[in-house]
């Protein structure tokens, strides 16, 4: 059995679900980020990705709440309108519920994504059908995982990949797109912020 901060590495995944709950709703800032995001009510919303997975790096390496976190990914889907202004006003409605956190949230409409994608990214993304569909076309799969807050306070978790990788301490890429880069720059800095942390190669984007 593995000791230290890979104790929860192989283990089967309904104990790994329970253990990342239990970690990342018992960390401060994502409580209250949940908190929050619940009381908005925004349509189909996740908080997503890296102020999870952080969390849980953090509790089992012995690091304070927050460590490496730059910022909270909030995700809804409203398919009824995909303008900007639409979304720009979610945003402005939202944001005094956020006032009091120590990080930035970072709202995005998932429906509109495959709008703008092509013109930051170079390269088309698919239309989503929700928002944890998004979460499969994540650079890595480490990094897609996302959690919400049912009505009744129901924790909803969606890893479409597993919580392994997470507990492993393992940055694996996702081909779903031609993600190289993004892959490779969260991996550098996720090496950084925790050395445990290791970083599995591209090895090419499938035709």
């Amino acid at each position: 059995m593995a000791s230290g901060h890979l104790r929860h590495a192989g283990r089967p995944a309904s104990e790994q679900r329970r253990v990342f709950l239990d970690i990342v709703q018992a960390d401060p800032v994502v409580r209250a980020a949940l908190d929050a995001a619940r009381a908005v009510a925004l349509p189909d919303w996740l908080i997503v990705s890296g102020v999870l997975y952080n969390a849980v790096w953090n509790a089992l390496t012995g690091r304070p709440p927050g460590h490496g976190t730059k910022d909270v990914d909030l995700f809804y889907f409203d398919g009824a309108d995909l303008s900007y202004e639409a979304e720009d006003a979610v945003i402005r409605r939202a944001a005094p519920a956020f006032a009091g956190l120590p990080l930035p949230v970072e709202i995005r409409n998932q429906a509109r994504v495959h709008l703008w994608y092509p013109q930051k990214f170079g390269r088309a993304c698919p239309r989503y059908r929700d928002s944890a569909h998004s979460l499969s076309y994540f650079a890595s799969t480490t990094h897609a995982v996302g959690l919400r807050l049912e009505p009744d306070g129901t924790p909803a978790l969606f890893a479409p990949f597993g919580l392994d990788a997470i507990f492993a301490f393992r940055v694996v890429p996702n081909h779903s797109l031609d993600n190289e880069a993004t892959h490779a720059e969260k991996g550098e800095r996720a090496m950084r912020m925790w050395p445990e942390v290791s970083v599995e190669p591209w090895r090419g984007f499938p035709s």
